[in-house]
């Protein structure tokens, strides 16, 4: 099996913890915070070098905080010299937003996917 880590955002922590005991790993350690003007801080808490890296965050709840935390998670952990990042999303956010459904709106689920692919 190869060097997994997995961490836990903070929309599901329960399922993370289910993951990890399953297999039969720890989970890994993230503090993360918000600063008084709302932002969010993620601090990684072990080394992730060389590391395949899974990150659990689901899309419910403060649907756009949870996703920003995830986006910053995957940064920390691709600056951190990760081997590979796995978001894993339980309910994805956005997904009735896949297609054009009047003039002028967006489409925003291409839209975030791309964010975190970057």
């Amino acid at each position: 099996m190869p060097n997994i880590k997995i961490f836990s955002g903070s929309s599901h922590q329960d399922l993370s913890q289910k993951i990890a005991d399953r297999l039969g790993l720890e989970l890994g350690k993230v503090v993360t915070k918000k600063f008084s003007n709302q932002e969010t801080c993620v601090e990684i808490g072990e080394s992730v070098r060389g590391e395949d890296v899974y990150i659990v965050q689901s899309g419910c709840g403060e649907i756009n905080d949870n996703l920003m935390e995830l986006l910053i998670m995957i940064n920390a952990c691709k600056i951190a010299s990760a081997s590979r990042v796995t978001a894993v999303i339980p309910c994805f956010p956005y997904a009735r937003q896949d297609k054009k459904d009047k003039s002028r709106a967006p489409i925003s689920q291409p839209s975030w996917l791309q964010i975190c692919s970057l």
